[in-house]
């Protein structure tokens, strides 16, 4: 149940939100940027991320993959792979780029535990081994043990 307006193809089953139309726009505006220039690395970043928020993970692994071609010694690339594998339900790969990540000195350790992108990959055991091996001490996750010291100022014996 189409029709057309103009060369567009509109469905009337479900209409674009207004944030789908401007992701939609930022894509077309990337993809036109990169059809003339297709290894600029500053226009892939922002097209990765706005494949990634349209849902469009497949297209944002491949724009991924071919950032860390370009900046293979940047963290930051690594890390949005391993958010991009993650996405696609693909565990291993994605903490094999989570460790090239924290190899190439990859350290926002808050943004990790909190990002949504992760959230596939953090059910998986060799990611919390990973973790466990490169976490800085004082940021790993405390257990709560008894306190083996009495309080000062507590009962006396005698």
């Amino acid at each position: 149940n189409k029709r057309k307006r103009g060369t567009i193809e509109v469905s009337s089953m479900r209409r674009r939100t207004k944030s789908e139309g401007l992701i939609d726009f930022e894509i077309y505006f990337y993809e036109r940027l990169l059809s003339a220039y297709p290894d600029f690395s500053d226009v892939l970043i922002p097209l990765a991320e706005a494949y990634t928020r349209r849902g469009l993970h497949d297209k944002g692994l491949a724009v991924d993959l071919r950032l860390t071609q370009l900046r293979s010694q940047d963290p930051v690339a690594w890390y949005n792979l391993a958010c991009s594998y993650s996405l696609l339900k693909r565990p291993n790969e994605s903490i094999e780029a989570l460790r090239r990540a924290f190899e190439l000195g990859y350290t926002d350790f808050n943004h990790l535990r909190r990002d949504p992108d992760l959230t596939n990959v953090r059910q998986v055991p060799e990611y919390k081994q990973l973790l466990g091996s490169v976490l800085p001490l004082k940021t790993r996750p405390v257990a709560s043990t008894p306190n083996p010291m009495p309080p000062a100022g507590g009962a006396s014996n005698g």
